[in-house]
């Protein structure tokens, strides 16, 4: 199994992806080991701010000494430069708002999985021809979850991630499931300001794992 596959298979099977940016590095560290703590294994870290780079490189470090099997991915990737210096930094996947054919191109020769944003069937389509086959669809919130279900048999071979939109309530999710997604990406809804900001991130542990576990029994559900 190459590399994009296992990290595909990872995201799909965990049905999460948590995603954060903090421009402070003791904080972006502390939510990371929270997230592996409840059972994450992939995880998001966006590029929306100065430190993002720097911070990256750190969290990288602390995986590689206190969270053996955490797989750390960049999102908001949106040039060739930005795509190259986070993958030299260790990026397993690469995720970004927007299509840009250059990009994918870094990342497929980079042998990682490389999930843009789409909204539009052609935008879909050209995620497709351009080697993408998890596409991450958004806004989530101006599509719906309907909107999975009408795309699907139009692109059988593409796997689907709303991002925005998306919150943690057992309704919210199970609407996305059962209309058809592999995961959905989870950022503030998540991983709120007020939980960083009060570093209680016992608690964050808490309500991931109870997220994690809520997806579980939907997805165990819908086999039946």
């Amino acid at each position: 199994m190459t590399k994009k596959e296992s990290i595909q298979q990872l995201v799909t099977q965990q049905g999460i992806l948590p995603l954060y940016y903090n421009d402070s590095s003791e904080i972006s560290i502390a939510v990371l080991k929270a997230l592996f703590d409840a059972g994450i294994r992939a995880v998001e870290y966006t590029n929306r701010g100065d430190n993002a780079l720097g911070n990256f490189k750190l969290l990288i470090e602390a995986i590689d000494k206190d969270m053996p099997g955490m797989q750390l991915g960049i999102g908001t990737i949106k040039t060739t430069a930005s795509a190259k210096a986070f993958i030299d930094a260790g990026a397993a996947f690469v995720v970004c708002p927007l299509i840009d054919p250059a990009v994918g191109a870094v990342v497929r020769d980079a042998g990682l999985a490389w999930m843009p944003g789409c909204m539009t069937t052609t935008e879909i389509h050209a995620a497709e021809v351009n080697g993408a086959t998890l596409v991450k669809i958004f806004p989530g919130s101006v599509v719906g979850p309907g909107y999975i279900s009408a795309i699907s048999e139009i692109f059988p071979n593409l796997s689907f991630m709303p991002t925005g939109g998306v919150d943690t309530t057992a309704e919210n999710l199970l609407a996305w499931f059962k209309n058809g997604v592999c995961a959905v990406g989870l950022g503030s809804k998540l991983i709120t300001k007020k939980l960083m900001e009060e570093k209680d991130f016992a608690e964050l542990t808490s309500q991931t794992a109870n997220v994690l576990q809520l997806v579980k029994n939907i997805k165990d559900q819908q086999r039946k």
